[in-house]
């Protein structure tokens, strides 16, 4: 079986970042031939990565998914964020006409329903908009890691992205719960105040419920489903893309 060129690029990739801590596997991406973009939902791991970005002033865009249902506390860490490191994080939005589709086929909170209607919601508030973050990037860096779930325990250092023709940089993969605590407390990165209300793992507000002592990390997202590997699509492909119409075709 021949090897991709991006999937050679990966593996080389991973090989040299396991080896490097945080800041050195940020900066060697930084220092890649090409765009790098971290999308940060601005959960523990997030403000980590983002918090070496900005105090190291590497060349990496930072930008996150303002989906419209997001907790008020996790809008005004964007704000927080923004000034602490004097960097700029770019805000990508839904398109209204995507919005409305999903609404009228579903109903404003339709997601509740199915996992088709959650896919759907999913894809015209995360995907679509991700999309457009990404648009002309060679990197996407990432905040996952091997602890949050075990649809997520192989997560590697550095994988290619055939889909979107790009490679994913997790240089987070290898680091526990304890450690993401550990450098917030050392460091003083501002986090979102719901992590200390139990909400290890923090989305759209309606599909994010604290969660329950001994429960997994991810447990409260999208808790109404059956699903123990259930996911939006950023990361495990799901097949809501064509669901809904797009921007274009709904106008």
């Amino acid at each position: 079986m021949t090897t991709s060129p991006l999937d050679a690029t990966a593996k080389a990739l991973n090989q040299a970042l396991e080896v490097l801590d945080l800041a050195g596997r940020l900066a060697l991406v930084a220092g890649l031939e090409g765009r790098a973009v971290f999308t940060t939902s601005l959960g523990i791991e997030d403000q980590v990565i983002t918090a070496v970005i900005g105090e190291n002033q590497l060349a990496v865009d930072v930008a996150t998914l303002q989906t419209g249902r997001l907790f008020n506390e996790t809008v005004a860490l964007i704000d927080k964020t923004e000034e602490t490191y004097g960097i700029l994080i770019k805000r990508f939005h839904p398109e209204k006409a995507d919005v409305d589709a999903y609404a009228a086929q579903y109903g404003a909170n339709g997601f509740y329903d199915s996992v088709e209607a959650r896919h759907a919601c999913c894809d015209a508030r995360k995907l679509k908009p991700l999309a457009r973050a990404l648009e002309g990037a060679s990197y996407w860096v990432t905040g996952l890691r091997r602890g949050q779930s075990g649809n997520r325990a192989a997560t590697p250092f550095a994988e290619a992205d055939a889909e979107r023709g790009l490679i994913k940089i997790n240089p987070l993969a290898d680091w526990d719960i304890e450690t993401i605590r550990s450098y917030v407390t050392a460091n003083a990165v501002p986090v979102n105040p719901l992590h200390a209300r139990g909400y290890p793992s923090i989305g759209c507000e309606p599909c994010t419920r604290a969660i329950k002592p001994g429960e997994p990390e991810r447990a409260g997202r999208w808790w109404w489903e059956n699903d123990e590997k259930r996911e939006c699509g950023l990361h495990v492909p799901e097949t809501a893309s064509s669901i809904i119409p797009t921007s274009s075709s709904a106008a």
